[in-house]
């Protein structure tokens, strides 16, 4: 009996005990970190050297001394800042929009009855299957006769949602929001748009974090439809100036081409070293139950 009623107290007590990690662990993390960083401190590297020599081979590993020649010259052979106030427009507007509807469907499809539920559902997730390529034409035609053509909302305006944003909310309120606390807050007088900001935002705000940061960076790095809808000399994102940076006799510049795509990830460097903190955090304490 004695046995028995110590068996909880020692899991217990092993549940709290922490774990070191040994050798081992810090090697692989080690060789993690720097298979993960080497092609941003190549980019670097290679940004800080002549076309010429980026293409040698052997390919130099460390750095020279055209770093800020070069950073000039692909800052002003596009406009980079008026390309860089373009992108941070539209991934933030992407990114809100989508955070936003994906987590007003999501609820609704996780815990509001209504008829045709799962058939709508099963329609959203079936246009994830469908390739951006098929909707190029028909997208194309509705901005020409809107005369929306190298304008900005033409980017924006067909990413206000996505259907894998939808499907990844209504999974995570499937499980994190119990029924029970909407029907408690609707017994309490609470109207529709009151339950959404009280209640199902702050259980929704760890998923929101993620889908936010995955759908900023996916709007950042996007350059398919971007290179379609906008124009480098008109009004272009950073990946549509990209196209424009390193041209001319007839040659391609890789090492300007490469100072632009590092003067494109540092913002994005920035944004997860300010909020890393607060996005880890956010993922966490939904995993954690009291």
């Amino acid at each position: 009996m004695t046995s028995t009623l110590d068996r909880p107290r020692r899991l217990r007590q092993k549940a709290g005990r922490q774990h070191h990690a040994g050798p081992l662990t810090y090697l692989l993390l080690i060789l993690a970190a720097v298979v993960s960083l080497f092609p941003l401190y190549w980019n670097l590297v290679a940004a800080s050297h002549s076309g010429e020599r980026v293409v040698e081979a052997p390919a130099p590993l460390l750095p020279g001394p055209r770093l800020f020649e070069n950073l000039t010259f692909a800052w002003n052979q596009v406009d980079m800042g008026e390309a860089l106030i373009n992108t941070t427009v539209v991934a933030g507007l992407v990114a809100l929009s989508t955070v936003l509807f994906s987590t007003l469907a999501g609820f609704a499809f996780a815990k509001l009855p209504f008829r045709g539920r799962n058939v709508m559902l099963a329609l959203v997730v079936a246009t994830m299957t469908i390739p951006p390529q098929l909707s190029v034409i028909p997208l194309y035609r509705i901005i020409t006769d809107l005369g929306w053509v190298d304008q900005l909302q033409s980017v924006v305006l067909p990413s206000l949602v996505a259907a894998f944003g939808v499907f990844f909310m209504r999974q995570y309120l499937l499980e994190a929001l119990p029924i029970e606390l909407v029907e408690a807050a609707r017994m309490d007088g609470a109207h529709s748009l009151r339950v959404i900001w009280h209640v199902v935002f702050p259980v929704a705000r760890p998923a929101m974090a993620v889908l936010g940061m995955l759908v900023f960076v996916q709007a950042w790095n996007d350059f398919f439809w971007p290179f379609i809808a906008l124009t480098p000399d008109g009004n272009p994102t950073l990946q549509v100036a990209l196209a424009g940076l390193g041209s001319g006799n007839h040659t391609v510049n890789q090492a300007i081409v490469l100072t632009g795509a590092l003067i494109s990830t540092v913002p994005l460097l920035l944004v997860f070293a300010l909020l890393g903190k607060h996005i880890v955090g956010g993922i966490t304490s939904g995993a954690v139950k009291s």
